[in-house]
């Protein structure tokens, strides 16, 4: 999924350069002969720089320079240079830098990008990675290794495997005498219609001091926390083989007729253009991925946690974002990539980014160390809301033609936001648009 949650950076490309050292630290990149040449001699090895290649965020760059240093220690003749690009322009990047045969060694890819680059014959299959038995690939929960494998090979490991969650503002409950989501969920009363029913009540205050309820939206773009209702009743967006635009039928009509009572009837959604973060205090459930919790972690004037998403007649089914690192095919050192692949998804890897991503390793997601991490939602909710959910996920649909029809679909909802058209009008002129890119 999707864009499975994770911030991007704005403005140029950061570059880090997570290089070899001492012990314990960071140093001697490839832009330091003096350095590169010690390495040589102590390893015995030829100096190699291999770009890496995310759309982290600042706090997600630190952790990765600390994890990389690490790595040099083992593999002293390896440098390692880190560049993040942000998450909007980070599918175009590959794209380009792919036509120009000047990709990186590795990279962060997302749900959303995988069958694009799977079908441009970009990605190596680093399948025989499974052969090392150290490596314990049989520790991945099964389900998140499906968005990497085709005919028998596999083309990435997943490092985040994040089912989106309810993030909710606790106070503002126990200020309404309301029961939480997690206390509903846990008595099967925890539905779509008594989440809006909730989030009317909670809904309060005029202009500047007006709390919300609840928003489904991140930012104006970001629409693929509202298929789960379809999803929880038996619909979808598309047909199995992704050649309809089905989201038009009955269940995708009263997505959209929920949205819009939400916003100009109850108004206890913000409009189209009102920026109300979580973590203001101003919005009582907020939709997101896992991954928001290193943000919410910051929270100090509001007691908050994580709850399942609501029920249909199908039961729960969030969405669930995906991202993992690839090699690509045209890297110049291959095993020296794959030899960075296995850390970075390996045991020491998957626990160092788990601080920020939901491990798709079984051993780490239940860990005590994974759940009990400084200011976590209570385990009892991570467990709730995160894990027990992750079978029911689905993960976020994919496409060659994905830039396309996610702009079909925003075309689609700048009409609901504008009142102009029924529900079922709107969701009839997304399919006239999407269908034909289906085909393409």
């Amino acid at each position: 999924m999707k864009k499975m949650g994770l911030a991007a950076m704005a403005g140029a490309l950061a570059v880090f350069t997570a290089a070899c050292g001492g012990a314990g630290t960071t140093g001697g990149s490839a832009e330091n002969p003096a350095a590169s040449g010690a390495q040589q001699n102590e390893s015995g090895g030829t100096p190699v720089e291999l770009k890496f290649m995310t759309w982290g965020n600042q706090q997600h760059l630190e952790m990765y320079e600390s994890l990389l240093a690490k790595f040099t220690e083992t593999h002293p003749n390896i440098t390692v240079k880190l560049e993040s690009v942000p998450f909007a322009d980070y599918q175009q990047k590959v794209s380009v830098l792919a036509a120009g045969r000047e990709l990186p060694d590795l990279a962060w890819m997302s749900e959303r990008m995988v069958p694009q680059f799977m079908a441009n014959d970009i990605l190596a299959d680093i399948s025989d990675i499974g052969e090392d038995a150290t490596f314990a690939l049989d520790d991945f929960i099964p389900s998140t290794l499906s968005l990497f494998s085709k005919e028998g090979g596999l083309y990435g490991l997943p490092f985040s495997t994040p089912p989106s969650v309810i993030f909710y503002n606790a106070d503002l409950f126990e200020k309404a005498g309301l029961p939480t989501p997690n206390e509903l969920a846990a008595k099967g009363e925890w539905t779509w219609e008594k989440f809006e029913e909730t989030a009317a009540a909670l809904t309060s205050g005029v202009g500047g001091d007006k709390t919300y309820g609840a928003s489904f939206f991140r930012d104006w773009k970001t629409w693929i926390m509202l298929p789960s209702y379809a999803w929880s009743n038996g619909g979808s967006i598309f047909n199995d083989d992704m050649t309809a635009f089905t989201w038009n039928e009955s269940y995708g009509v009263e997505t959209l007729e929920m949205l819009r009572r939400m916003m100009f009837d109850a108004g206890s959604h913000p409009k189209a253009g009102e920026q109300v973060s979580f973590d203001t205090g101003k919005l009582a459930m907020f939709f997101d991925g896992y991954s928001y919790t290193s943000k919410a972690r910051d929270i100090s004037n509001f007691k908050w946690s994580i709850a399942p998403f609501p029920s249909g007649t199908h039961g729960s089914a969030p969405m669930m974002g995906q991202a993992g690192y690839v090699v690509f095919k045209d890297t110049e050192h291959p095993e020296e990539a794959k030899e960075l692949l296995k850390f970075l998804a390996g045991q020491e890897g998957v626990q160092a980014t788990s601080v920020y991503f939901v491990p798709p390793r079984q051993s780490i997601l239940t860990s005590d160390a994974f759940l009990n991490q400084p200011n976590n939602p209570p385990a009892e909710h991570i467990k709730q809301a995160l894990i027990d959910e992750m079978p029911k996920a689905v993960v976020q649909p994919g496409h060659v033609q994905w830039t396309k029809i996610d702009n079909e679909i925003l075309l689609g909802f700048d009409l609901l936001f504008a009142q102009s058209g029924s529900a079922a009008d709107i969701m009839n002129q997304m399919k006239a648009g999407i269908d034909p890119l289906l085909t393409e």
